[in-house]
């Protein structure tokens, strides 16, 4: 009996691990917590989180990427202007500086995902590739969250996160 608790817990301690296991590495870049929300059926855009980490000595730049699920990928800042939103491609990318964290989250820099080839459902994964200047490329995968979430938790009280409410869409390109 004790034998079959200890592989029980070790199976789950195994389990544990592996579902943590959605970060990434590309030389001294880190990249953690990839997500989505969830979209509408009839969207043509989605938008994408994650956090990255420099643990190295130069800057570098995450200048854009692909998804499988999305025709377009473009990497987007938002600014706020009299009280009216408006994001816009960072046409350099974005910095990620030596011994810096960066969370692209919502309200903020984000990603796009845009000629969406399907709606996004919560609780399903999918795969993409961000392209940094120096580092080069490394494949990722962003879990989606439901409609509303506002962070990597599956909170729902937001409002930012659903595609087509992020105010003032001003896609100069």
């Amino acid at each position: 009996m004790t034998s079959k608790l200890f592989l029980a817990a070790s199976l789950l301690a195994f389990g544990v691990s592996f579902a943590s296991a959605s970060d990434f590495k590309l030389g001294s870049l880190e990249i953690d917590h990839a997500w989505s929300p969830a979209t509408p059926k009839g969207a043509g855009v989605a938008a994408g989180y994650l956090t990255v980490t420099n643990k190295g000595a130069d800057s570098d730049r995450l200048i854009g990427g692909s998804v499988a699920v999305a025709g377009n990928f473009t990497v987007h800042g938002m600014t706020t202007v009299d009280t009216v939103s408006k994001m816009r491609p960072l046409a350099d990318g974005l910095e990620i500086k030596p011994g810096a964290t960066v969370e692209l989250k919502p309200g903020s820099f984000h990603l796009m995902f845009m000629d969406l080839r399907r709606p996004l459902a919560p609780g399903e994964h999918f795969k993409g590739t961000l392209v940094f200047a120096k580092a080069g490329s490394v494949d990722v995968e962003f879990d989606v969250r439901p409609i509303g979430s506002t962070s990597r938790s599956h909170d729902s009280m937001g409002h930012d996160a659903m595609p087509g409410t992020h105010g003032d869409h001003d896609h100069t390109h």
